[in-house]
């Protein structure tokens, strides 16, 4: 198999690269912390990015954390077509619909296909193993990014939870199992600081 040129692989990385770009533009459900506005989904990964340094020490000794840092910053480009699917809206469902699923597909095959072949398909793979959750560093890299919005809320004041109705269940369920699975300390302790919010 032939190289491909240093220039064409340039423009292509670039052109991943310019796209990407796009994820500021898409706004989320969750606002920031002082909920002045909505976050958008590249501040959202940034700040999981961030998650995963700093609360390294909740993650099971297997888990390796530069691979959670580099799943959590691409695991959302798939809102640059998909848009953000709230995990709390309506009834639940949409978050984990067969639509949206086959839509985040369509939008991984889409992105990652920018990128030089060998790139794209090792971030692609990453991202698969990110939506699978079923490897220790996949669960703990899902387990922040159910903790992140939960800890935006109750600094904003309840955020989406007021939005859209969240009762404890809801979070306990549609939030909190996906938690306690990666970071099980991390969420006994998220947990109680939401009891002004869900007793």
């Amino acid at each position: 198999m032939t190289a491909q040129p240093a220039s064409d692989r340039l423009a292509a990385q670039f052109a991943f690269l310019n796209e990407a770009d796009r994820l500021k533009s898409v706004l989320r459900a969750t606002t920031l912390v002082d909920g002045s506005r909505p976050e958008n989904s590249g501040e959202h990964s940034w700040h999981l990015a961030l998650y995963a340094l700093v609360l390294a020490d909740q993650a099971a000794p297997e888990v390796d954390i530069s691979r959670v840092i580099k799943m959590l910053l691409i695991h959302d480009l798939v809102e640059i077509d998909v848009g953000d699917v709230p995990i709390h809206s309506a009834d639940g469902t949409a978050h984990a619909s067969d639509q949206t699923i086959a839509a985040e597909q369509r939008a991984a095959d889409r992105i990652f296909g920018l990128l030089p072949p060998d790139l794209g398909q090792a971030l692609r793979a990453l991202w698969d193993e990110f939506e699978s959750a079923e490897t220790p560093d996949a669960i703990f890299a899902k387990s922040l990014d159910r903790v992140q919005p939960v800890m935006a809320n109750l600094k904003s004041g309840g955020g989406t939870w007021i939005t859209y109705n969240v009762t404890a269940e809801q979070l306990e369920t549609r939030v909190g199992a996906k938690i306690a699975r990666g970071a099980p300390a991390l969420w006994a302790w998220v947990r109680a600081q939401t009891c002004a919010f869900f007793p």
